[in-house]
């Protein structure tokens, strides 16, 4: 017995080692996979690098070819936007943009998208976009987004523009409503080697096929972010109500057959498309960028699209009419004269905008109103106050002021200064103070000079006895004043630095408290 006891322990003990040693053999085998594994992705970095220096060597033709081959297992090989631009496939990051700036917003009505490039003497591009986003609703900033592209690849320019936005409109990035981008500096080919065509000299033709990449570029970022793109340019002003007007002639359309609905007369400037045409536009542009300019091009689309070479030109006219629809009045005017091709003027107008109004009206309190400005010819200060006209005058300088001495004590609950107007949109009051008097100074320095916990006051007092309550910020002014300074005896718009530029005031208005 004791010997069968011993027995089947021995018999179970080399049962388990034995699976003990099965356990090892299957160990063993993993870990030599893995080491297997690692081998071979060590191998595989060492000959991607070689490939990749292979391949810097290899011309663009080759790459292509290359490309065709082995982008797919299937025998037949789809056209790519590297069949166009066959430079792209030098390095990955040629189509990712180098600046970009925004929340990534999608799922919006509208797209608008802003090319700006480089101006030699003057940059409309922050007159623009305080004129699109001053004229829409709380609503409708959130049901679009406005990119802007900053066409150079010079990364210190680009850099700088996109700076300078952020200074100025940090609320707009930060709810996504603008968006910033620029291209890698490897997305433009060598232009060097153009064409001359249609009797342009090199250089307009180097402009126009830029620009015709600009605006694939944006093309190809704005589609999948809305239902409707528009076409803009960087020195333009946007009528009242623009937004809603566009979305609404776009859903009114009896039909989808149409390809561009056009919100001004001039150019590439109010032009929508369906994100949905984006692609067909785009591939089409790229297949011929560098032959002809964009107007052009969009009209040989609907020509291939609609019109029958057997028929006459006024056959086509009308067939074309059906995908390109006009409407009236236009909504956005051209404002500016310095063209992006250096040394070219351009005092191109839409009449079609219609005769603006340079100034807006108020019924404002009773005043006398003096400043040190000088002023441009009949353009006074009193008919600005009056709401009779705007009032402009030459350059102002650090301590140049206007001021509002009211003839008799009154309470004011808000104020409402514009600087600028549609025809001169850069002419703003820059690093200006909106400053008041109240009448019963010691007061008002009890009530609202009081330091309430703080160490500072609340507001600062000028050596005259005046009170800063607000500035200047996107060339307006507005803000509620303090009830406890109660009645006022003046008000006062102080400057504190000297101003590149002239100013028109084209909007005054100072609401009484009821």
């Amino acid at each position: 017995n004791v010997v069968d006891i011993y027995q089947r322990e021995f018999l179970a003990l080399r049962d388990r080692l034995h699976s003990a040693e099965q356990e090892n053999l299957k160990r063993s085998k993993e870990l030599n996979l893995v080491l297997d594994e690692i081998k071979r992705a060590i191998a595989e970095k060492q000959a991607l690098r070689d490939i990749n220096r292979t391949w810097s060597s290899l011309s663009d033709e080759t790459k292509l070819k290359l490309w065709n081959v082995t982008s797919s297992k299937n025998v037949l090989q789809l056209p790519s936007i590297f069949h166009h631009l066959p430079h792209l496939l030098a390095k990955e990051t040629s189509l990712q943009p180098a600046v970009h700036i925004g929340q990534g917003r999608t799922g919006v009505s509208v797209v608008m998208g802003v090319p700006s490039v480089k101006r030699e003497v003057h940059s409309y591009l922050t007159d623009t976009l305080s004129s699109l986003m001053s004229e829409l609703s709380q609503a409708e900033k959130e049901d679009c987004v406005i990119v802007v592209f900053i066409a150079e690849t010079d990364q210190q320019y680009a850099n700088s523009v996109a700076d300078n936005l952020k200074r100025l409109f940090p609320g707009e990035i930060q709810s996504g409503l603008l968006e910033i981008i620029s291209p890698s500096v490897h997305f433009y080919p060598d232009f060097s080697n153009l064409k001359e065509s249609f009797g342009d000299p090199k250089e307009r033709v180097r402009w126009r096929t830029k620009q015709n990449l600009d605006y694939c570029f944006l093309m190809m970022y704005a589609q999948s972010k809305g239902t409707y793109y528009v076409q803009l340019e960087d020195d333009i002003v946007a009528r009242p109500n623009y937004f809603t007007t566009m979305k609404n002639f776009a859903l009114q359309q009896p039909s989808e057959e149409w390809m561009i609905l056009e919100f001004s007369q001039l150019g590439f400037i109010g032009k929508m498309f369906k994100a949905l045409d984006l692609s067909l536009i785009v591939e089409f542009m790229l297949m011929f960028y560098k032959d002809k300019p964009i107007d052009w091009l969009l009209d040989h689309i609907m020509w291939v699209k609609v019109c029958n070479p057997e028929k006459d030109a006024k056959h086509c006219d009308r067939q074309k009419a059906n995908l390109r629809i006009r409407f009236k009045p236009s909504l956005f005017q051209h404002v500016g004269t310095h063209s992006s091709l250096a040394g070219k003027i351009q005092k191109l107008k839409d009449k079609d905008f219609g005769k603006q109004t340079l100034h807006k009206g108020h019924a404002n309190p009773l005043a006398e109103v003096t400043t040190s400005l000088k002023t441009y010819q009949h353009f006074t200060l009193e008919k600005a106050y009056l709401g009779e006209d705007f009032f402009w005058a030459f350059t102002p300088v650090a301590g140049d002021f206007i001021r509002i001495r009211f003839f008799t004590p009154v309470r004011i609950e808000r104020y409402f200064f514009r600087s600028g107007n549609i025809e001169h949109p850069g002419d703003k009051l820059f690093n200006t103070t909106v400053e008041v008097l109240p009448f019963d100074n010691i007061q008002s320095e009890k009530e609202a000079l009081k330091e309430e916990r703080e160490r500072t006051p609340k507001y600062q007092r000028t050596e005259d006895g005046f009170i800063r309550i607000g500035k200047f910020q996107n060339g307006i002014a507005e803000g509620e004043v303090d009830p406890s300074f109660g009645p006022l005896e003046a008000m006062r718009l102080s400057v504190t630095t000297d101003s590149p530029v002239w100013v028109i005031l084209s909007e005054i208005f100072i609401k009484k408290a009821e």
